[in-house]
């Protein structure tokens, strides 16, 4: 769908020189065009003069250079071609060399150093019998000639030769294929006619075209791998002489040939892609192709000679006597270039293909050309040569489209080709390329085109009104008309559009100038008054001319002509008054002539999205050949929104583009215009902060936009190959049903979802007060019963609240009872139904309504309730509402059985009203409910409640039932019992108590070892003093085996007087204050000598264990990380279990027990890949244990060791309170007590300093550059657990467990055992 449109030109005229130019080449290193002309004298010989013309930068000339002469040499000339040949075979500068090589027809190779002013000229050598032809390979290694006598030789770019062949060998070439008949008309059936027809030899006369020049071309397939060679043969048997192609690779070794084709022409060109040759066949004559008279084709060929393809390059174009003269590819083997030699003048025609067909694009009509030639790296850069001039046309691709705006947007785009202009309304078609939905026919008229060398000539410009459906069509020499389209936008039988012309005519002096762009404008309502704006310049013109056509009612009013400040400048589309752009970017108002923003770069394509409250507001969008996206407003900084675009549009309130990632987005106009409007740090910020928000879709590779239509939610995009399609982005879809909720048309807005799969909540969310006040507009537009099902279907799934959710459903719910319960039952049942959490039983109720009111439409409702809802829930619904004719009229609908159903209900119909209630909810499992029916149900059910309390375990249901009844004590009793097997002791005795049941009470206290709440109630309850006593001795014996010591003692003292025992339990628990109390106050001294003091040394005995026991951990432990961390820091690899990257497809898990390896890296058990991918749950949860583990020789070891030195420090503290509790009893016993008092300090108080001092080492940080640990796994799952753990492990361990405190004080030494 896209068009060649010229955007440039330049011309360097030579008239002054009285030039005769035949070739030109780029210089691609000094962005320098080399040219050579030349002059035959009296002598027979050819002057040749080398040219210099400088080039551009940009579109434009920053200085005028005036093209110069920089050598000039003679050379024999050859007589032997015909005389439009030019003498000059090959031009080419040679890079590498720094040299220009001139290869001569007469058969001289001269060469030019570039570098060197005044250099002389060289010939490098000379072939007597003449260069018909010579073609550089693309990286200029090799160079192919064919000589005057038959040979083709290859050569370096020196000029040494590599091979040397005949150009017409006898041998096919080294892909000859293999023929076996099949297809063969050996092979085939001939009837009557027997064997002897297909036997008879064929006699098919192969000749050339008359229009061949008998000269042989050569030309390299844009790898350098391949060229192909085009010769005309040697007279045969019949008399005639037939071209034939020849493929070689770059050692100049025969390939392939090509089959016999009649009427091929001496036109030949390789695509630089490589999957075509191009060349030329005539028909209809003797020797010719086969076919009718005039056709003219370009034909292709495979690599391998075979024919594939052709279109022809219609010849009605032309007056009678033309003939091709050459074929050229576009750099990007997209454009392929076709030379016409008519009687008249020279035209160059410009294909491209799409879709499998050949469109022309584009005609140059030049008087004379010398010759022509594509750039060989810009891409659609032409250049052209007339004997006193280069004229250079720049082209780029452009979307011919609509800028209509909603609701009158067409979608329209138009397609050049040839005279007609392909149009194709995309709002209501979407017609595939190459076919259209209407063809315009845009010719010139009878009289204008009698006075022309031709019959038809193509546009170069098209353009549609904003505002009036019209388009205007411009050509190259300023003619121009305009069309009334009349497009259809809606549906309906008939031509999509109905054509008038408007007016015709021309927008300047023919003489005046070149005009390559056009731009038109309704300048009222009726469609009656038009201006047309068109843009060209003159050839040799610095400035470009911008010329103006007034027109009312088809009559021509004013037309006015502008000079414009610079030449190559571009008008902006759809602008009016019109913008224009200069070729380095600024874009410039034509009547006041300021400057409106500009573009970092040339933007050949610029769009505007106009505020017409607020000017200030106008959006600029510019799309650069670099493919930066650009944007600005008037007076403001352009931004940058995209780096890697293709193409873009604005639709309505959307600026969408596509990108070479292959993605679509869509960014809103008005926050684009919100953020271009701030100043400069804040604008730049804002713009990165909103980039991720903007909406992104996947399209597919290469896409590119043709059109957007904004009141069909579509965005149209073509493919690479030429096919396209319609897409509907939901930024667009939800722009237009944004519009219609705001206008209250809710029934496009739903149709527009629903179609687009847009959640139906979207119709809530815009304005969720505003649709419940316009329930009753909502249901009066969206009447189908069907719709507002799947509406509130939808509603109900989408993210509303429960508590939304029911209002919305109630809302509607009552407007449909308003219109007509009969008629919206199915709704209304479906409002109950969606709720959060649905309301079942509402829409059983209104069933059973619907049965008394209109009884024959409740088998319908009842089969779509058991359709929303499943049918065995239906009927537990039912059965639960206690209504039996209901139940059955759900079973009998539902298809149940009654066989199911019908001995259960005839059961429940005998019982009594809640004892019947009580069976159904314990048959519907609702045990709360049933349990309530049953306490109603009489005081003689209450040992079947008790029964059922304790098998549903409903204790706090029961008790709340029971509350203030005289059964509530057993109901505690019961759930005291129920506590008690739970072992939840405390609530049991509570529970006990508030039954009365002191003694089970007790019982749960003494379980408990809650004795000081067991001896109260045991007081209270005047419980015997034996009974008490050996209540004592129990407790006392639980309390001393959970080494509650102190407890035990007390028990021991005050409920059983046992001093002794007493005085033993307080030693065991290191209570000597309270033991020496407790034996001086009941008298009994001797208990100081038999139990307290032996009590002490075995307790200083216990202390000093534990502090050995410490002490040698501490060291191990303090060792083996110093160990670890010295093998972290030699070993890491071996540490950290690092797999060697060249090994890690390699399974180390083998059937055989094997020693650890490489592979192993947590634990030192083997690993494998094909093991760990097949983990069951329980081995991942066995893996999750391991973790941490700290076994010997893993990662987690050092960190175990942390934590474990952590845990000693704590164990320390501890050993440290109870010798501080000892000390002072050791030396107030005196003699053995005291010696052994003083050594413990001791030794506590050297483990502590030597404990303090490892913390230190230990917890001392080195400089490793560990992990950051903050980092974390936002994923939680197994293999994400996994890898958070597997790197935390990289982590210092220091960074996991934090460093203990070891308190160092002397108030728990007593000081008098240093004195």
């Amino acid at each position: 769908m896209r068009n060649l449109s010229l955007i440039a030109t330049e011309y360097d005229s030579f008239d002054y020189a009285n030039a005769h130019l035949t070739a030109t080449a780029f210089d691609l290193d000094e962005n320098v065009l080399y040219a050579t002309s030349e002059r035959k004298n009296l002598d027979g010989e050819v002057e040749v003069e080398l040219w210099k013309v400088m080039q551009r930068k940009g579109l434009n000339r920053d200085v005028q250079t005036p093209p110069n002469v920089i050598s000039m040499f003679t050379s024999m000339a050859s007589s032997n071609e015909p005389d439009e040949a030019p003498q000059v075979v090959s031009l080419r500068v040679v890079a590498e060399e720094r040299r220009i090589a001139v290869i001569m027809r007469g058969g001289d190779a001269v060469v030019v150093s570039i570098d060197e002013e005044d250099s002389p000229v060289e010939v490098e050598g000379t072939f007597e019998s003449g260069i018909l032809a010579a073609s550089w390979c693309p990286d200029e290694s090799l160079l192919v000639l064919a000589t005057g006598d038959q040979k083709l030789i290859l050569m370096t770019p020196t000029f040494d030769v590599l091979s040397e062949s005949p150009v017409h060998p006898n041998e096919f070439g080294e892909d000859a294929p293999i023929n076996v008949g099949w297809g063969s008309k050996q092979t085939q059936f001939h009837g009557s006619l027997g064997k002897s027809a297909a036997q008879a030899p064929t006699n098919v006369k192969v000749g050339c075209s008359p229009d061949d020049d008998s000269i042989p071309r050569i030309s390299w397939r844009g790898d350098a791998a391949y060229f192909v060679v085009s010769s005309l043969a040697p007279v045969d048997s019949q008399g005639f002489r037939k071209r034939v192609l020849r493929v070689y690779d770059r050692q100049a070794a025969l390939q392939s040939t090509s089959e016999a084709v009649g009427g091929l022409e001496h036109t030949l060109c390789w695509r630089p892609s490589g999957n075509l040759i191009a060349c030329t066949q005539r028909f209809g004559f003797e020797g010719g192709g086969l076919g009718r008279e005039g056709r003219h084709d370009v034909v292709f060929f495979e690599r391998n000679g075979l024919r594939h393809g052709e279109f022809s390059i219609r010849p009605e174009h032309f007056r009678k006597g033309y003939r091709v003269r050459e074929l050229v590819w576009s750099s990007d083997s997209n454009v392929l270039a076709v030379w016409v030699e008519t009687e008249v003048g020279d035209v160059v025609q410009l294909w491209t293909t799409g879709n499998y067909h050949w469109y022309l694009k584009h005609e140059i009509v030049v008087p004379k050309l010398t010759s022509f030639q594509w750039h060989p790296e810009s891409t659609l850069h032409l250049i052209l040569t007339t004997q006193d001039a280069i004229m250079q046309r720049y082209y780029d691709w452009e979307t011919y489209s609509s800028p209509s705006k909603p609701p009158n947007d067409t979608g329209l785009v138009g397609v050049l080709d040839g005279s007609n202009i392909l149009l194709t309304p995309f709002r209501t078609q979407n017609v595939p390329p190459p076919m259209s939905s209407y063809q315009l026919s845009a010719k010139y008229t009878a009289e204008q085109a009698s006075s022309l060398g031709y019959d038809v000539k193509n546009v170069v410009h098209v353009t549609f009104s904003e505002e009036g459906d019209a388009l205007a069509a411009l050509w190259e020499d300023g003619h121009a008309q305009i069309w009334q389209l009349n497009t259809r936008i809606g549906p309906g039988p008939g031509k999509a559009n109905t054509t008038t012309q408007v007016w015709e005519g021309r927008v300047s002096d023919p003489a005046s100038g070149q005009w390559r762009q056009a731009s038109l404008h309704s300048t009222d309502a009726s469609g009656r008054s038009w201006v047309v704006s068109a843009l060209g310049s003159t050839p040799t013109g610095s400035k470009d001319l911008l010329a103006t056509v007034n027109i009312d009612q088809g009559r021509t009013v004013r037309a006015e002509s502008f000079d414009l400040p610079a030449r190559n400048c571009r008008l902006v589309d759809s602008t009016y008054p019109v913008l224009y752009q200069t070729p380095a970017g600024a874009i410039r108002r034509l009547e006041i002539e300021d400057q409106v923003g500009s573009f970092p770069e040339f933007c050949l394509h610029a769009q505007t999205s106009r505020n017409k409250e607020d000017p200030s507001k106008t959006l600029l969008v510019g799309l650069g050949r670099s493919g930066k996206l650009y944007a600005f407003t008037p007076g403001q900084d352009t931004r940058i929104l995209a780096t890697n675009a293709n193409s873009f549009t604005i639709s309505s309130s959307f600026v969408a583009f596509t990108t070479t990632a292959h993605d679509s987005k869509y960014i809103p106009v008005s926050e684009l215009v919100e953020i271009l409007i701030l100043e400069e740090p804040e604008a730049e910020a804002k713009l990165k902060d909103v980039q991720d928000k903007w909406t992104v879709r996947k399209v597919e590779r290469g896409s590119r936009i043709v059109v957007a239509v904004p009141s069909t939610m579509s965005l149209v995009l073509q493919m690479p190959r030429g096919n396209l399609e319609t897409i509907n982005p939901r930024p667009l879809v939800m722009e237009v049903v944004t519009n219609d909720l705001k206008e209250g048309n809710y029934r496009k807005a739903f149709f527009s979802c629903r179609k687009h799969r847009i959640d139906l909540n979207a119709l809530v969310d815009h304005d969720q007060e505003d649709f419940l006040r316009r329930v009753p507009q909502f249901v009066e537009q969206i009447h189908e019963v069907d719709h507002l099902n799947l509406f509130l279907t939808m509603f109900a799934r989408g993210s509303q609240s429960p508590e939304t959710i029911a209002k919305i459903c109630d809302a509607i719910r009552d407007e449909l009872e308003k219109k007509g319960r009969k008629k919206y039952i199915n709704t209304i049942l479906t409002a109950h139904v969606v709720k959060d959490p649905p309301d079942y039983e509402s829409g059983l109720a209104e069933l059973l309504t619907l049965r008394e009111s209109d009884p024959s439409v409740v088998e319908e409702a009842v089969k779509y309730i058991i359709f929303l809802v499943d049918a065995e829930r239906l009927f537990n619904i039912a059965l639960g509402m206690y209504d039996f004719s209901l139940v059955l009229m759900v079973a009998q609908h539902a298809q149940k059985d009654p066989r199911e159903y019908l001995p259960f209900l005839k059961e429940l119909r005998t019982l009594d009203k809640f004892y019947q209630r009580f069976r159904i909810d314990d048959h519907l499992k609702r045990y709360e409910k049933a349990l309530k029916n049953l306490s109603l149900a009489g005081p003689e059910r209450f040992s079947e409640a008790i029964q059922y309390i304790e098998r549903y375990q409903l204790y706090e249901a029961a008790l709340n039932i029971w509350k203030d009844t005289d059964q509530y004590k057993a109901v505690v009793e019961v759930y005291g019992d129920w506590l008690y097997e739970r072992r939840e002791l405390p609530q049991a005795a509570t529970a006990f108590i508030e039954a009365s049941k002191p003694r089970k009470a007790m019982v749960a206290f003494e379980k408990n070892l809650q004795w000081r709440e067991l001896f109260d109630l045991a007081f209270l309850n005047d419980v015997p003093e034996e009974e008490v006593k050996d209540m004592a001795y129990r407790v006392s014996e639980d309390l001393h085996s959970k080494k509650r010591y102190i407890e035990a003692g007390q028990v021991l003292l005050e409920y059983r007087k046992d001093i002794r025992g007493a005085v033993i339990a307080f030693v065991q628990g290191n209570a000597f204050s309270e033991a020496r109390r407790v034996s001086n106050l009941h008298r009994h001294p001797e208990l100081l000598d038999e139990v307290i003091r032996p009590g002490s040394l075995d307790s200083r005995a216990q202390i000093a264990e534990d502090i050995n026991e410490m002490k040698e951990q501490t060291r191990k432990q303090r060792n083996r990380i110093q160990e670890l961390r010295v093998r972290k820091v030699e070993e890491p690899d071996a540490f950290y279990g690092t797999e060697d990257v060249v090994m890690q497809n390699i399974d180390a898990m083998t059937d055989v027990s094997m020693a650890p390896t490489a592979f192993t890296r947590y634990t030192v058990a083997p690993t494998s890949v094909s093991r760990s991918s097949k983990k069951s749950s329980r081995s991942k949860r066995k893996a999750e244990r391991k973790i941490g583990s700290g076994r010997k020789g893993t990662v987690d070891e050092e960190e175990y060791l942390l934590r474990s030195l952590t845990k000693l420090v704590d164990r320390f503290a501890g050993a440290r309170e109870e010798a501080k509790n000892l000390l002072p009893h050791l030396y107030e016993f005196g003699g053995e007590h005291r010696k052994e008092g003083l050594e413990m300090q001791s030794e506590l108080t050297a483990f502590e300093q030597e404990l303090k001092e490892t913390i230190e080492e230990v917890w001392t940080r080195s400089a490793d550059g560990e992990v950051d640990p903050t980092t974390a796994t936002a994923e939680d799952t197994w293999a994400a657990r996994m890898a958070e753990v597997e790197r935390s492990r990289r982590i210092n361990p220091l960074d996991k467990v934090s460093r203990p405190d070891v308190i160092r004080g002397d108030k728990w030494r007593i000081n008098l055992y240093e004195l």
